[in-house]
């Protein structure tokens, strides 16, 4: 095997057929260097061989039998049965759907054969069922050792998987390594050819291990390679943007609240990107509430004073349609604004991309089908995108690209990132950070109380429904489950709709995309006053009337993710109120989580300590959004090595293109992100 051969599909491995390469792609094993990045998790003692008269049943145990017999009933359904013996005792080893002659080669009479595998005791007898290895006395090095344990789908056995995985670690070629004997010295670490032989044969995969190490420190480089080569293609030269700032702040004085100073530092920095000569390629990231919107809405105002047209695009129709609003009452007649989604009526539509092309629409708005290859823009200078957590970094370069080369592009984030994070996942992106939060807004009320309790609440429900507001009631799961003793959604809302008929609505994720708008828009408008509704609450939208939100098994939520939730109350002028319910037993750790979020409303700060509390895999939410993007590396445990690869690719960055370092991008599957060429 060449390197080049590292990249080839599964399928071209002698023995992986057809439905074996079906089940090992539901482990996303897919070409040969999968096999070699899916490490061993632990390992199966198969080392010794223990005596009839010393084993214990439940246990996986290694045997030096003498076969005595072979039984194959001839009645359909019983299985086919070996005894075996040693001078200690007897044993039965059962096969069931085992071909009489695989068996009989398997297990020829009056000889010592290697048996490993489960002891069950059956009928006042020893017994092994379809035992996981069988060999002769000759091969028994083979069984008996410690054998590497992988996380497998259904239809692959670890017998069959360890063939294949030993033969490809066994043969891997002798890789040129993209590090310096130096650096590798220096930094403690292994040559990569080394360190993946150790971690599948005899190396335990830890924070401390060398080998594991080098392979997580691979991972972050290969990462921080593609997004600082994104960079460099997005942020080409372009036209500079020229505009008055004095029209920008007339428009500021007449805004019904006054902006924070974040607010101004963060509308300085964009300013000064777009007057540049290189392209604005820029994330705000900012707090539930923060006005992330408001700065943005500057910014468009600014370029379309610079003669280009503006795009701003939000996951969601009905986010869309709030910034619609939202852009009409601040620019009034100052910019001539138009909405576009999947669901504009096709006369309406084909007027508005004539418009677009003739560069009469100074800023469209709609959902991601702007993006689409029938909408043309006469020149689009600035693209704004609302939740950008929704894209990789794959999504993001293909975005620049859409824009032309005179596009700024400017994301938008209510998601809280940790420190640890950043350059990992914004490595490409310039970074704007909104932490204050408009001074007229009410700092929300956090209470817990435990669920044995949940009657009190219907008072208090009941009062905020007189005085107009509305209520989230947010429960974990969609339906009943026999195994997790978690509050359903649908169960919920059947009581709570008894005790308040005709003002409840439901939404979760099993809705399509037209019901749950629709259930959205009624409770905007007041047409219902209580939502039950799982995680699916979309982030950035604002309900003014939503003043108290109840969130049912709080303890079984990231702190990040109650944060989140917690933040859909308390948007207009009158205070928000967040009832966390939590079950009795609660852990140190739960207890924790629900004291931190009561003390604190920074979005930052939690996000920070639900780093530390539940660790970077564990992190709900940052999976589900695309953030958790690493298979080895820990943002919390490799901080250490983040800092490392961060100088390291500050020292080569010019190197990209050598083909040391287009082999750790396919390794890591980033070439195609940034285009490497194959090689």
């Amino acid at each position: 095997m060449n390197k080049d051969n590292i990249f080839d599909s599964i399928s071209t491995l002698k023995g992986v057929g057809s439905q074996l390469s079906k089940y090992l792609k539901k482990r996303k094993i897919e070409k040969i260097k999968d096999i070699i990045l899916n490490l061993p998790y632990s390992e199966t003692d198969r080392s010794k061989i223990v005596r009839l008269s010393e084993l214990e049943v439940g246990a996986i145990c290694s045997i030096k039998v003498k076969v005595k017999k072979l039984n194959f009933p001839r009645i359909r359904n019983l299985p086919n049965k070996i005894i075996c013996e040693d001078e200690t005792g007897k044993i039965d080893i059962v096969y069931f759907n085992s071909r009489e002659g695989y068996l009989r080669k398997l297990f020829p009479l009056n000889e010592w054969v290697i048996i490993s595998g489960k002891i069950n005791f059956f009928n006042k007898k020893y017994q092994i069922t379809n035992p996981d290895y069988v060999t002769t006395i000759e091969n028994q090095d083979y069984v008996v050792k410690n054998i590497p344990k992988y996380n497998l789908t259904k239809g692959i056995n670890e017998k069959k998987y360890r063939s294949i995985s030993e033969k490809i670690i066994s043969n891997i070629p002798i890789i040129n390594d993209w590090l310096d004997n130096h650096f590798i010295e220096k930094n403690k670490l292994l040559n990569w050819n080394q360190a993946i032989k150790n971690l599948h044969l005899n190396e335990k995969k830890d924070n401390k291990s060398k080998s594991y190490r080098r392979i997580v420190f691979d991972e972050i480089c290969a990462n921080f390679l593609s997004l600082s080569e994104n960079r460099k293609r997005i942020r080409k030269s372009k036209k500079a943007k020229i505009f008055n700032n004095k029209k920008v702040e007339y428009l500021i004085k007449k805004l019904p609240f006054k902006l924070t100073n974040s607010q101004n530092v963060v509308l300085k920095e964009i300013d000064k990107d777009l007057l540049s000569h290189k392209r604005m390629f820029r994330i705000i990231q900012g707090d539930v509430g923060s006005g992330k919107t408001i700065v943005s809405l500057l910014s468009i105002y600014n370029v379309v004073q610079s003669g280009y047209q503006t795009a701003l695009m939000s996951p969601t129709e009905i986010l869309a349609k709030q910034h619609f609003e939202l852009s009409k009452k601040i620019f009034g007649n100052l910019l001539k604004i138009r909405f576009l989604t999947g669901k504009t009526e096709y006369k309406e539509r084909k007027k508005i991309l004539k418009e677009l092309r003739e560069g009469k629409i100074d800023l469209i708005i709609g959902t991601h089908s702007l993006f689409q290859k029938t909408i043309k823009f006469r020149n689009l200078g600035l693209t704004v995108i609302d939740e950008q957590h929704k894209f990789g970094v794959k999504q993001r370069s293909d975005l620049a690209k859409k824009g032309g080369d005179n596009c700024d592009v400017l994301l938008m984030s209510a998601t809280p990132i940790p420190r640890t994070m950043m350059m990992s996942l914004y490595g490409d992106m310039d970074i704007s950070k909104i932490n204050e939060k408009p001074a007229e807004r009410k700092s929300i009320q956090t209470l817990s109380k435990p669920e044995k309790k949940i009657n009190e609440l219907w008072p208090s429900i009941k009062r905020q429904i007189d005085y107009g507001n509305q209520v989230f009631w947010v429960c974990p799961l969609i339906e009943e489950s026999s195994f997790l003793d978690y509050s359903s959604a649908k169960k919920k809302y059947e009581i709570i709709n008894k005790k308040f008929p005709n003002k409840v609505g439901l939404i979760h994720g099993a809705l399509d995309k037209e019901e749950k708008d629709k259930i959205l828009n009624k409770f905007l408008n007041k047409e219902i006053f209580i939502l039950v509704s799982t995680t699916v609450i979309e982030v950035g939208i604002d309900f003014p009337n939503a003043n108290l939100i109840i969130i049912e098994n709080a303890n079984k939520f990231g702190l990040a993710q109650l944060h989140q939730l917690r933040g859909r109350v308390g948007r207009g002028q009158k205070q928000g109120v967040c009832i966390l319910l939590f079950k009795e037993g609660l852990s140190k750790s739960a207890i924790k989580r629900i004291k931190i979020l009561k003390n604190s409303d920074d979005g930052f700060f939690i996000a920070e300590e639900d780093l530390k509390l539940r660790g970077f895999g564990d992190l709900i939410g940052y999976q589900q959004s695309g953030i958790k993007n690493f298979r080895f590396a820990d943002p919390l445990h490799h901080e250490d090595l983040f800092q490392l690869a961060e100088k390291y690719i500050l020292g080569i960055r010019d190197d990209i293109n050598e083909k040391k370092y287009s082999f750790l991008l396919k390794l890591f599957d980033k070439a195609e992100i940034i285009n490497i060429e194959e090689f």
